[in-house]
C-alpha cells in the first residue's frame, strides 16, 4: 500500500480551470483517462490522488501492469518520426537555407 501511495506521488499531473462548471479538473498524465475535480487546484490534486492510487490497488489486484511514472523513466532524447517525402525535402531545404542541421531546425519549431 505504502509503495502504492508513494507511486501515486511520482505521476505527472495537470490541473486545468473549467469555466463553464467553475471547476478545477485534474488529470493523471500516465493514466490518461482518469480526471478529476474540485473547486480548488488544490482540492482537485488531492482528488486525482485518490482515483489514481485506488486505480493503482485495482490494477495490481488484476494483475494489470503498472505504468511507469514519467518523472522515474530515462529518456535517450531520440525518436524517429515518419513522414511524406515532400515534407522530408523541405525541412531538408529550409534547415540548410537556415545554416541548422534537420535535427536543430525540427527541435527549434518545437
Amino acid at each position: 500500500m505504502n509503495k502504492l501511495k508513494d507511486l501515486t506521488n511520482k505521476f505527472s499531473y495537470n490541473i486545468e480551470f473549467d469555466v463553464d462548471d467553475n471547476i478545477y479538473v485534474a488529470r493523471c498524465a500516465e493514466l490518461s483517462s482518469l480526471s478529476a475535480h474540485g473547486k480548488t487546484q488544490e482540492e482537485a490534486l488531492k482528488e486525482i490522488k485518490v482515483v489514481v492510487l485506488e486505480t493503482l490497488k485495482w490494477m495490481e489486484e488484476d494483475g494489470e501492469k503498472i505504468p511507469e511514472p514519467f518523472s522515474l523513466h530515462k529518456f535517450s532524447g531520440e525518436f524517429r518520426v515518419r513522414m511524406p517525402p515532400e515534407k522530408h525535402r523541405k525541412i531538408a531545404i529550409e534547415s540548410s537555407l537556415q545554416g541548422v542541421s534537420m535535427n536543430q531546425f525540427i527541435v527549434n519549431k518545437l
